[in-house]
Parts: structure tokens; C-alpha cells; sequence
């Protein structure tokens, strides 16, 4: 549960990645033009932790790829009809002027007017896969527009990253995550739509055990590990990764917007014990492959 005003950490900022990793892929990175990120960060001041790192889109990009990120997958999401399309153009752009360096993902508000359209032209724009956020679009993930939506992405083969654990929540949002969201309503999705490559974020927090099985069961489904290797967030289960499918497990950082330094969650797995084949597969490998890089 998020709670106004958690702490921001004061740990230190690391001037590279850890020089005995292999390449790093950033499988979660969030920007969005300079006025969506400043009501972003209105929002966080005030019902979530302080950001870190208030950082324009481009130099959100700098940033990592200067210290040692190989790739960026750059998500945004659409948090009312009417607004997905300005977004995905934007962010197009953007990944343009980062040739190879840069992956962006597509957003749409399911069961908005033209969803599929404004989705297909995004990816006809070179954007390479589709971001949803539950908690905050608060969508029905079996309802039939966002099936919809599902079966342009598994026609296209572009993958969808979809924010679907039930934490962090938050009492300000439009709708209780806790009655949205769930592994079950998930593995329906899953089920029917088995081409369909989908992760979600922060291992399904607060659902961790259930997303860990899911992804033994279902070969169409990966996880992040976003924010949620950090110690920042109370979690009752203690995470070890050697416990789960490692082939389907990936890297995130939710730069640029954390209360703690950059490379907080790349020390975690620095010093987590994992092989050095084990790093390769969560730090690039897996990522590569769910998000058809050509790296």
C-alpha cells in the first residue's frame, strides 16, 4: 500500500553498471513529454515518495546509456481517452534520435474510440510493443475492448507489458487494484491468447508467489523485476531469484522515477549470488528476446 510521503533513500550513485556484468538491458524505464512528467511528479510529491531524478526525456536516455546501459525499453501510458495517439508519436520520435539504443513501447486506453487503429499506427511507427497500467487506466483485463487490443499486439507479434500485481496501491486511484487486478484474471489471458508474449511488472507484487508459478505453467509470460529487489517496498516473501524460471525473468530499473539511486537494484544483483550465465539471461538475454532486439 502506498502511503503519502515515503522516504527518499540516500544512497549513493554509482558511476557505471558493475564492470563483471555482461550487457544490461533496462526492461522498464518511464518518460513521457515535459508536461505529463511534471504532473507525474505533482502526483508522486504528494500520495507517493519523492523522485530522484527529474530528468527530460532525452536526458533520461543520456543518462542511463552514459553509464553503461546497453539498451532502454522507454514506456508511457495513456491515463484518460484521447491522449494515446500524441504519445506514441512523441515517443517515436524520440526513438528515432537513439537509433539501436532505444526501444519504445506504444500505449492505448482499451475501449477508447479508435483504439485498435491508433494502436496499429504506432507500431506502423516503429514503436515495439504496448504498455498498459491497471492501477491507473483501471481496466477489465478480460473485458472484450481489451482483448481487442491483445489481439492487434498478437498479430503484429509485439509484445505487451501490462502492470498488473496488485501493489503498490494507492487509495487515490480511480478504482481498488486489489478487485481489478489477479494472477487468475491474468492466466485467462494467458490461456486465450497463447502467441501473445506478456510480463509483468515487480515479480506481481504483492502477488509474488502466484506470478512465480504462473510463469512455470506458461511459457508466454515473463516478469520484471522492478523495484521490487531494492528493500524499499515491505514484501513478506524473501526474493531468490534461483528459485524462479530464470529464462523468464528480466531487468527494470522504473527510472527516472525512484527514491533511491539508479543502480540500487543492479548492486542487489551483483550481489545476489547468481552465475554469471544466470546475470546474462536476466540482465539481457531475456529481455532481447521478449522484445525481438536485434542486439
Amino acid at each position: 500500500m502506498l502511503t503519502p510521503h515515503l522516504p527518499s533513500l540516500d544512497d549513493i550513485d554509482g558511476q557505471a553498471v558493475p564492470d563483471c556484468f555482461p550487457r544490461v538491458i533496462d526492461a522498464h524505464v518511464h518518460v513521457f513529454p515535459d508536461a505529463v512528467f511534471k504532473a507525474v511528479r505533482r502526483w508522486f510529491d504528494e500520495f507517493a515518495w519523492p523522485i530522484r531524478y527529474r530528468l527530460s526525456t532525452s536526458r533520461v536516455f543520456d543518462f542511463l546509456l552514459s553509464h553503461g546501459v546497453s539498451h532502454i525499453i522507454a514506456l508511457q501510458y495513456a491515463h484518460a481517452p484521447g491522449i494515446a495517439g500524441g504519445l506514441n508519436a512523441y515517443l517515436a520520435e524520440k526513438c528515432r534520435q537513439y537509433p539501436g539504443r532505444v526501444t519504445g513501447l506504444a500505449t492505448i486506453f482499451p475501449g477508447e474510440e479508435n483504439a485498435e487503429t491508433m494502436l496499429q499506427q504506432g507500431f506502423d511507427a516503429g514503436l515495439g510493443g504496448l504498455k498498459l497500467h491497471a492501477h491507473v487506466q483501471c481496466i477489465d483485463i478480460n473485458a472484450d475492448d481489451t482483448r481487442r487490443i491483445f489481439e492487434v499486439c498478437q498479430s503484429n507479434d509485439k509484445p505487451v507489458v501490462v502492470h498488473f500485481g496488485k501493489e503498490p496501491k494507492s487509495p487515490v486511484y480511480r478504482c481498488d487494484p486489489y478487485t481489478i487486478c489477479s494472477a487468475d484474471k491474468l492466466a485467462r489471458v494467458l490461456a486465450d491468447f497463447p502467441k501473445l508474449a506478456l510480463c509483468v511488472p515487480h515479480l506481481g507484487f504483492s502477488e509474488t508467489r502466484e506470478y512465480k508459478a504462473l510463469i512455470e505453467k506458461h511459457d508466454n509470460l515473463w516478469l520484471d523485476t522492478t523495484m521490487v529487489l531494492t528493500d524499499y517496498f515491505h514484501i513478506h516473501e524473501r526474493i531468490d531469484l534461483k528459485e524462479y524460471r530464470l529464462d523468464r525473468i528480466m531487468y527494470g530499473s522504473d527510472f527516472p522515477n525512484i527514491p533511491y539511486a539508479w543502480d540500487r537494484e543492479l548492486k542487489w544483483l551483483r550481489d545476489s549470488g547468481l552465475d554469471d550465465d544466470e546475470l546474462d539471461r536476466i540482465l539481457n538475454k531475456n529481455a532481447a528476446e521478449f522484445f525481438h532486439l536485434d542486439v
